[in-house]
């Protein structure tokens, strides 16, 4: 997957069932560290709730390496499952969707649970704006002083970016550029790449 959506800003939905409170937070996560983060901020935001069930997909939305979600306490299924599922179904990566939970004083059963914490994710997801995100590789140039320009417009008419330069002996570019692109990048024959890898 060259590109894929992740969130734009932040969005936030509420859900009230039987007086029960359903406060559902979405937010741009870039890896398992900031969605625990972002989980853990929550927490400490919303100390007096009874739960603060969560699912993230911390990555592209196929990497299944980078899925995370519970249900806080609640009845095994009930909650964390269909946060995620409507997660999944969005196709959204780099996400972290979080449902804070008041209790309102009347059990809402198995099945209510998840219809009430899956209509949160999804009327959160409903407002949550996103945008594209295309993946970069990494690679590094070698070539002559003469070469220089034309490499350089290489980089910028395939979308990439050079972020380090260094000149001695020959010009050495440390670029970025879109990943879908990399096979096609049209470069004089005497330049060599380096290296690559996706970032």
């Amino acid at each position: 997957m060259a590109e894929y959506l992740i969130p734009a800003q932040d969005a936030h939905a509420e859900v009230i069932v039987k007086r029960s409170e359903f406060l559902a937070f979405a937010r741009h996560t870039e890896g398992t560290e900031e969605a625990k983060a972002f989980i853990h901020s929550l927490k400490n935001q919303y100390p007096d709730a009874r739960h603060h069930c969560y699912a993230y997909i911390a990555g592209k939305p196929t990497d299944s390496n980078l899925y995370g979600f519970s249900d806080d306490n609640e009845p095994s299924g009930t909650a964390g499952m269909p946060i995620f599922t409507h997660l999944k179904h969005s196709q959204v990566g780099e996400v972290t969707l979080v449902v804070v939970r008041y209790f309102g004083g009347t059990k809402l059963g198995t099945g209510g649970l998840a219809r009430a914490y899956g209509d949160a994710a999804r009327q959160v997801l409903i407002k949550l704006e996103t945008k594209k995100r295309i993946e970069m590789e990494s690679i590094t140039l070698n070539t002559s002083f003469e070469l220089e320009a034309e490499v350089r417009k290489c980089i910028e008419n395939a979308q990439g970016k050079i972020l380090n330069v260094i000149y001695s002996e020959k010009v050495r570019l440390e670029c970025s550029v879109p990943a879908h692109v990399i096979s096609n990048l049209r470069l004089p024959y005497s330049v060599s790449v380096e290296d690559k890898s996706s970032i």
